[in-house]
């Protein structure tokens, strides 16, 4: 498990290194950031048999090889992810071609959101024990998904609702589910809301007759109607309740314009939103599926926390770093050594060196 702690203490060392805001300009260093992006891509693109669906993500690969391009995309497939999977098998450049692009494009949008935060590396600390080492590295296409969809988050930051929507419908090509988060896009709109949720109505209808219908029967009887259980849902879903609650209760402290607050007071709301559908849910998968769209929400909420603690209550910086650096480690640790999965993270093996000894 060294691999996934010396990630984590890169990041937790720059966030101890940095430890008050800095103004989001496009001066910001760019080589710290652009070694991250090739550490992060190579480790999760080239990982060798990590992940509990690993053995899945080969099937689909191996299945690629014997489909035309057209099965490949719409045969019940994510048309992006199906592509991705057609070329490796034509070229027979294997899962480990689709994972990497596919990794690419998840820290692409990761970092753009963390760099769009004021302590942009305590955000990566965030995202590293979950988001990065659980979803990236074992739910292949839902990441690329989160990760364009944080993409949109950081134009929705900007008032840019149409590339909002734009990264959006591309997400929802590499996990079809995405699409529930175009209407999201009227949240974000400070003038014209109605002319906005108007337009994003009639998209989020038009995506969804056509990525996500076809799917609707299956996807409840996968999930819904087989009353599938997805073994600590409960603690993952909580994990998006606290920041949530406690960005409603100090959201008057987070410093943002007024449309941004807006728009995650109400990502807050149904982040705890969720723990009523996990109690009353026949499916607890289901709803843990969706609840990892709003993973973004604890980056957001607690990276900017310090700063909002020492506004309300004049709690010094380094302390709430460290808090938060603190819980982060928590977590890490506690999932790899008490997750009922963990045990196929275990130990992390990097593709190349795995060749190279055969």
């Amino acid at each position: 498990m060294a691999p996934y702690w010396l990630l984590f203490f890169l990041a937790a060392w720059r966030a101890n290194s940095n430890l008050q805001p800095v103004p989001l300009t496009p001066e910001r260093s760019q080589g710290g950031w652009l070694a991250m992006f090739v550490v992060l891509a190579l480790m999760i693109g080239l990982r060798h048999e990590i992940g509990a669906d690993w053995g899945t993500y080969i099937e689909h690969q191996l299945d690629a090889r014997y489909k035309s391009l057209s099965e490949s995309m719409f045969d019940g497939a994510d048309p992006a992810y199906g592509l991705l999977n057609w070329l490796a098998g034509q070229m027979d450049l294997g899962v480990y071609f689709v994972n990497l692009v596919c990794a690419g494009l998840f820290t692409w949008g990761l970092l753009v959101f963390c760099r769009a935060q004021p302590l942009p590396w305590l955000a990566l600390v965030v995202a590293v024990p979950y988001l990065i080492t659980v979803v990236a590295m074992g739910y292949t296409r839902q990441a690329t998904a989160i990760g364009l969809t944080m993409l949109g988050l950081a134009a929705l930051a900007d008032q840019k609702i149409f590339r909002f929507v734009v990264f959006v419908v591309l997400a929802a090509l590499f996990h079809k589910s995405a699409v529930i988060l175009i209407p999201l896009a009227v949240l974000g709109s400070a003038e014209r809301r109605w002319w906005s949720a108007v337009w994003v109505s009639i998209s989020a209808m038009l995506f969804y007759e056509l990525l996500l219908q076809d799917s609707v029967v299956s996807l409840r009887a996968g999930y819904l109607e087989a009353e599938y259980a997805s073994s600590g849902a409960a603690i993952r879903v909580a994990m998006n309740a606290v920041p949530a609650a406690l960005f409603l209760l100090l959201r008057k402290h987070f410093d943002m314009p007024q449309p941004m607050r807006v728009f995650w007071t109400w990502m807050s709301v149904g982040a705890i939103g969720f723990v009523g559908l996990l109690v009353s849910s026949s499916s607890s998968t289901a709803v843990d599926r969706l609840a990892l769209y709003w993973i973004p929400l604890q980056l957001f909420v607690l990276s900017r926390l310090p700063d909002a603690l020492r506004r309300a209550r004049g709690t010094p910086q380094a302390v709430s770093v460290k808090a938060v650096v603190a819980y982060s480690a928590a977590v890490l640790f506690v999932w790899l050594l008490f997750a009922d999965h963990s045990y196929a993270w275990l130990p992390y093996q990097f593709y190349p060196l795995v060749w190279l000894w055969e």
